[in-house]
């Protein structure tokens, strides 16, 4: 029988890396999606054809009782959720002088409370199984900030003090979590960089180059296979040695 992962946001860009990464590594696979329709099929197209189980919901994470209802659904028809991989994440860059409330919370509802979510909807399932991975995807920037994104920076931090705390209260549940935080990752949204910015940012990176999503993908893999089954409350950087 196959493991099952429930990855948020992963129909595009790091998500589809990770959804794609995990289904060669044979889970049976599960995503969410709160845009486009047709990039959550055609990612779970490429899943199937590698020979395992796919299915999506388009699904709010800042919305408890639809997270449940997922849950709920895939507990039905699979029986279990052996990993979850919280991935979903927004960014309303302003400065902080020009930065409305709504812009504040709706990035803190996405990456925290929508992290918190996923946590507390899978919670129990895993206690019954006796055994559980969470694996949270912050950002450098949670530990470092950044100028305009006060809000994105706090809710990354928000998720590596949730990691940290979750892995205490599950450890004696054998259930391990960890948050990996990405620095400037190749994707659509780096795409959309001025050739100046993107200078000024390799400038800062020891390995002077982007990383690519599937940097990020091989940690998740690793983090949920039983070679890092004694590792649990970390949080590692792939960045390219732009925070050391």
């Amino acid at each position: 029988m196959r493991k099952v992962a429930l990855v948020t946001g992963g129909s595009r860009g790091i998500g589809k890396a990770i959804v794609l990464e995990l289904a060669k590594n044979e889970y049976d696979i599960v995503f969410n999606y709160s845009g486009n329709e047709t990039k959550a099929l055609e990612t779970a197209k490429e899943v199937e054809a590698i020979g395992v189980n796919c299915d999506t919901f388009k699904c709010d994470v800042r919305d408890f009782e639809l997270v449940s209802q997922m849950v709920d659904s895939i507990i039905k028809k699979y029986g279990r959720i052996d990993l979850l991989v919280n991935n979903s994440g927004i960014t309303k860059d302003n400065l902080m002088l020009r930065m409305s409330k709504n812009d504040f919370t709706d990035v803190i509802d996405v990456n925290l409370v929508g992290t918190f979510n996923l946590i507390k909807a899978v919670t129990k399932p895993m206690f019954k199984q006796k055994a559980g991975n969470i694996i949270n995807i912050s950002s450098v920037i949670g530990e470092i900030g950044n100028v305009g994104q006060a809000n994105y920076s706090a809710s990354k931090a928000g998720v590596i003090g949730l990691t940290k705390s979750i892995a205490k209260e599950y450890g004696t549940r054998n259930i391990r979590v960890n948050c990996i935080c990405p620095g400037f990752i190749q994707t659509d949204m780096t795409d959309k960089l001025s050739d100046e910015m993107k200078e000024a940012i390799l400038k800062q990176i020891v390995l002077k180059q982007l990383g690519k999503p599937e940097d990020v993908a091989n940690l998740v893999c690793f983090l949920a296979s039983d070679k890092a089954s004694y590792i649990t409350g970390q949080v590692i950087n792939v960045c390219g040695g732009m925070v050391i």
